[in-house]
């Protein structure tokens, strides 16, 4: 395996200060801020088990002055990022065009293609300092997964599974299928039911590469030819997740999508954000992959972050 996996995600959230004050008040996670290369300036960045977060303003350059909120890039902690990078290059997946700069707390990053890796962002660098305060005890445990929205997922699979070494944890299909039943009714002969055979309607493949503590959730349309159902701020369903992701390709093209939280008990969670003010997707748990219950938060809750929370048994 190339690298020790994540060390975090870089966020572009609307108004920092706000996101990094709900991150501290409700969901109960300890901050430290990071030096941002040399610049002068700081982020805030919040230890959540062997990972972090680390939160950015759109247009700042060490997010490539990107505008539009968003998972940005992922950082693959490695106590030696040029021979990690030498590495990768070996294995097949080639270093970005640029050269490497400065990365968070002192550290130095070094970027990999994103064609190499199905649109993920992705740096090499040094783990983050020991001084990170990891030790919040409220409701979240951990980051469960970060999501990919991917239109070949056999490109970012090939990439850190097979180049670089990270496993496979699991492959799972979800499907919405619709039946449709009519019926014939007469004033002599009675009524007649009659069964249509299911027909899908929406579905994604899924497969989850585990990545340290955590895994990268790839997300990919079983059959692109349907269309999705995208409603605003109501409890999601499989057609309504098929729809985000081809919504998001289609606007951005493929690359990371959304961050989830592990939790205990997520319906404790989600009232206790709704009653912290935070406008709600799910208001309780609904099935997710991996046989869990998630809860989604609205993105205009978080700076424009798209935020679930998972609750589930970890198989061995």
């Amino acid at each position: 395996m190339i690298g020790n996996g994540l060390a975090y995600a870089a966020l572009v959230v609307r108004d920092v200060e706000a996101v990094a004050s709900a991150l501290t008040r409700h969901f109960s996670l300890a901050r430290t801020d990071f030096p941002i290369g040399k610049t002068g300036r700081v982020a805030p960045v919040f230890g959540i088990g062997e990972s972090a977060l680390a939160l950015f303003e759109p247009g700042d350059p060490f997010v490539g002055g990107q505008e539009h909120t968003g998972v940005h890039h992922i950082v693959l902690a490695s106590e030696d990022p040029d021979g990690a990078a030498g590495l990768s290059e070996s294995a097949g997946v080639p270093i970005a065009g640029v050269e490497p700069d400065q990365g968070l707390g002192g550290t130095r990053r070094i970027m990999l293609s994103p064609n190499a890796t199905g649109g993920v962002r992705t740096y090499f660098s040094l783990p983050l300092p020991h001084d990170l305060d990891r030790s919040a005890k409220g409701w979240v445990e951990g980051i469960d997964h970060i999501g990919v929205a991917c239109d070949d997922s056999a490109t970012a699979i090939d990439a850190f599974s097979h180049r670089l070494g990270f496993p496979v944890e699991s492959r799972q299909t979800d499907m919405e299928v619709q039946t449709v039943m009519e019926s014939f009714t007469s004033d002599k002969y009675g009524v007649v039911y009659h069964s249509r055979p299911p027909e899908p309607v929406a579905g994604l493949r899924v497969v989850f590469i585990t990545v340290g503590d955590c895994e990268l959730e790839l997300l990919q349309d079983v059959s692109p030819g349907q269309v999705g159902d995208v409603r605003h701020g109501q409890s999601g369903t499989t057609r309504q997740d098929q729809g985000a992701i081809s919504r998001f390709i289609a606007s951005r093209g493929p690359g990371l999508h959304h961050v989830a939280l592990k939790v205990s008990d997520i319906d404790h969670a989600l009232v206790d954000l709704e009653r912290s003010g935070h406008v709600m997707i799910d208001t309780t748990g609904r099935p997710g992959s991996r046989r869990a219950r998630i809860g989604f938060i609205h993105p205009r809750s978080l700076g424009g972050i798209l935020m679930h929370l998972v609750q589930r048994d970890r198989l061995p």
